[in-house]
């Protein structure tokens, strides 16, 4: 008996690991808007430069490009159009793609999340 209740847990599990993993992939804004309070306490959402550069318009913007904002020399020099693909791989591990990147930030690992917060990105234009 105990050993079908274990197997019925671990179904269960899998069933429901399975379920987050179709919902990842569904890039939800509104949870991205939940991760990006993360960001917000070095990003505002508009033009504004605090810590790091506003991200109004982020998607589709080259590197390094914020007037007004002073960039490390690696990202004046990194050459990178933000899109869906550069900035998945930035925000998984920033000083990966861009080695000497200033900005103090170890990334976020989860690719779901990562997929939500850029779908909130692409909504801020």
């Amino acid at each position: 008996m105990l050993t079908l209740i274990r197997f019925a847990s671990i179904i269960g599990l899998l069933c429901a690991i399975d379920s987050f993993a179709d919902g990842a992939n569904a890039k939800d804004a509104e949870h991205g808007a939940q991760i990006f309070n993360m960001c917000a306490a070095c990003h505002a959402t508009d033009n504004s430069n605090r810590l790091g550069p506003g991200l109004h318009g982020i998607v589709g913007r080259r590197s390094g490009t914020v007037s007004g904002f002073r960039y490390s020399r690696a990202m004046k020099n990194a050459n990178i159009t933000w899109d869906e693909r550069s900035l998945d791989a930035y925000i998984a591990t920033p000083q990966e793609l861009v080695p000497g990147t200033t900005m103090p930030f170890a990334g976020i690992p989860n690719s779901g999340d990562r997929a939500d917060l850029i779908a909130y990105l692409e909504t801020l234009k």
